[in-house]
């Protein structure tokens, strides 16, 4: 384990930047490096049916893609959960008091301006900590939001969110609320999620908080056009994974051979996004030693999005010891926040 600072700069502690900020790496890069990557491609693609692991979706084009996403008119998933937070962050600070933020994947923090907005306008002290695998991006983020905001104190943890809220260090304010905002909870399945919930809760001292959002199940319509946009960003989102395999692991994969398909699986309430091949093809990874086969029309699930039924997911955080204290909702009920505190189960 290892942490890095950036040195004093000479400007006083209370508005040098340096001072208020700390990265703690959970995993010296060259473990990282060490420690199976691309197994899971490796894994995915040869299992019938085909999958490959949504984080391979963010190489930097895909980044630049996702936020051109989170702009179409189809897409309302990050709208309508930055309203709700517009309308509801000051009275989640109400409810909370004085507490860390503690915030897996910040993205481009516009949802945690909202938050830290609400706790600032209340006077309440400001302590922040993002968790990603990337320390690049959380220190390049963390500067950003350490320029806006004079008193905040900010505590990345790169790694994944699994080690990070394993080693989750005693908290400084008088309480904590760890942030899973984003629908993210939806790329999990159920097995998955499970799993996921266990380890919020460990990472919670009783009393403390959880602050989710879910997207909500609707009509189908509405759904498909949200990852079927008519300009054509998703699928190119979508197809840029093989782009970004290609490159990480010396492929072949010609992505014009490859379409992009999402549909609404009504049984399991949840998008999957597909890629499907155009005919049949033998793709090398020549740094994984892979060789894979495809089939004339043979998908590979890239991701799934699942819709929760917010009775029924407020049921499965009861049960884990998560008890909502606030639920809110658009004028839709399209998406939820869900604003839970920890209790002894």
């Amino acid at each position: 384990m290892t942490r890095s600072q950036p040195g004093n700069s000479g400007i006083s502690s209370q508005h040098s930047i340096e001072n208020r900020l700390q990265i703690q790496c959970l995993l010296e890069p060259t473990l990282i490096i060490s420690s199976g990557v691309g197994s899971d491609v490796v894994q995915g693609l040869t299992q019938t049916p085909k999958t490959l692991p949504p984080r391979y979706f963010y190489d930097d084009r895909g980044s630049e893609l996702f936020e051109q996403i989170c702009e179409l008119p189809e897409y309302y998933l990050t709208r309508t959960e930055t309203k709700i937070l517009q309308i509801y962050a000051c009275e989640i600070a109400e409810i909370t008091g004085a507490c860390e933020i503690v915030e897996l994947g910040s993205g481009s923090s516009t949802k945690t301006r909202l938050l830290l907005n609400a706790y600032q306008q209340q006077g309440l002290p400001l302590r922040y900590l993002p968790i990603d695998v990337s320390a690049g991006m959380l220190e390049s983020s963390a500067i950003q939001l350490l320029a806006d905001y004079p008193s905040l104190q900010v505590y990345a943890l790169a790694g994944t969110y699994e080690l990070a809220l394993s080693q989750l260090e005693p908290r400084q304010l008088t309480s904590r609320m760890i942030c899973f905002v984003g629908s993210t909870l939806g790329n999990l399945n159920p097995q998955e999620c499970n799993v996921f919930l266990s380890q919020i809760t460990a990472a919670l001292q009783v009393g403390e908080y959880f602050l989710l959002g879910v997207d909500l199940q609707k009509p189908k319509h509405i759904l498909e056009a949200a990852y079927n946009d008519a300009q054509g960003v998703t699928a190119a989102f979508n197809l840029n994974m093989l782009e970004h395999l290609n490159w990480r692991f010396a492929g072949n994969f010609d992505p014009t051979q490859f379409t992009h398909w999402a549909f609404y699986n009504e049984t399991a309430h949840q998008i999957e996004m597909h890629l499907k091949s155009e005919r049949s093809q033998t793709v090398e990874l020549n740094a994984l030693k892979l060789k894979v086969n495809f089939e004339s029309g043979e998908t590979i699930r890239t991701e799934i999005s699942r819709k929760f039924n917010l009775n029924t997911i407020q049921q499965e955080l009861k049960a884990k010891g998560l008890i909502p204290q606030k639920v809110w909702t658009d004028e839709n009920q399209w998406f939820g926040l869900l604003l839970c505190q920890f209790q002894a189960v």
